[in-house]
């Protein structure tokens, strides 16, 4: 399933997070990753194998949420696009419409964990009581929530919708084409 894929590749996703983010930190703060080898290497010495699955969590939450809302709808919106529209069911522009409409679905459901699998793999101990801000979930939800509104969940949700769309897209599309090339075999 999606979520036991996300929780075996955690360790890549939290070294992608971090150097991507590095950049973004003020200097003082940031931790200058020079490369793969590099974050993996002092992750693991500074660190941890723990820290590794920093985030796992809501990584694998969403992973699972996205198989549900990408197949539990696109059907559905075949069909809707269809009726309304009057496009041929499964045609090209009929699986574009709908798989589009999945992924918003989809982001709009998976984003807050996506910016939570984010927050929690990028998270530093507090220098004084050397514990982490976030502990789970819905603590982080709660939290971000409570200091910089439910909203800033969201940040980031036009590039992410994009990426979910388009993936959405090309992934039902190349399925839709197999599936015509298969029946006409």
């Amino acid at each position: 399933t999606g979520a036991t894929a996300a929780i075996i590749s955690c360790p890549m996703e939290v070294a992608t997070v971090r150097m991507s983010n590095d950049a973004t930190l003020p200097a003082a703060e940031r931790r200058n990753y020079k490369g793969v080898g590099d974050v993996v290497k002092r992750i693991y010495t500074e660190e941890g194998a723990a820290a590794f699955w920093r985030g796992s969590t809501p990584f694998a939450q969403r992973a699972a949420l996205v198989g549900v809302f990408q197949v539990a709808t696109l059907d559905q919106f075949k069909e809707m696009y269809a009726h309304y529209l009057g496009q041929k069911k499964n045609s090209v522009p009929n699986v574009f419409c709908a798989a589009m409409t999945s992924g918003l679905i989809y982001s709009i459901a998976t984003m807050p964990l996506e910016a939570s699998k984010n927050r929690m793999a990028n998270q530093k101990p507090d220098p004084k009581t050397g514990k982490l801000p976030y502990t789970g979930t819905l603590q982080l939800m709660r939290a971000v929530s409570a200091n910089e509104g439910f909203l800033a969940l969201y940040n980031g949700f036009l590039p992410y919708y994009m990426r979910c769309g388009g993936h959405t897209v090309a992934m039902f599309i190349a399925v839709q084409m197999l599936r015509d090339a298969y029946t006409k075999a």
